[in-house]
């Protein structure tokens, strides 16, 4: 079926993507379908506001440090709760094994 505000968006996205790809294949153009992902990586990656307004190099890159951090952050926070669940892991399986005496 047709709808005229996807197809819409449709073109863009094909005319951002085919934007990129120039920018990562090689001259002959025929490696296009081996960079496909990282132009798709950098696509995801651009920090993108629904006002279709630009954001300069340096705001993009402050957005993407940011997000970058939290993520450091979270890996953390993650880390950090693993270790937990395993010291109670093993603090329970400690408790039910019976030791030997010798």
């Amino acid at each position: 079926m047709y709808y005229a505000s996807v197809n819409g968006v449709v073109e863009a996205f094909n005319k951002t993507l085919c934007n990129l790809l120039k920018k990562v294949v090689a001259k002959s153009k025929r490696d296009w379908h081996e960079r496909i992902g990282e132009a798709l990586w950098a696509y995801r990656t651009t920090y993108k506001t629904p006002t279709q307004e630009g954001l300069t190099d340096d705001e993009n890159d402050k957005l993407r440090l940011a997000e970058l951090e939290a993520l450091d952050e979270k890996r953390l926070e993650a880390q950090q709760k693993l270790q937990c669940y395993q010291a109670r892991l093993s603090h329970t399986f400690n408790k039910k094994v019976r030791r030997q005496l010798g």
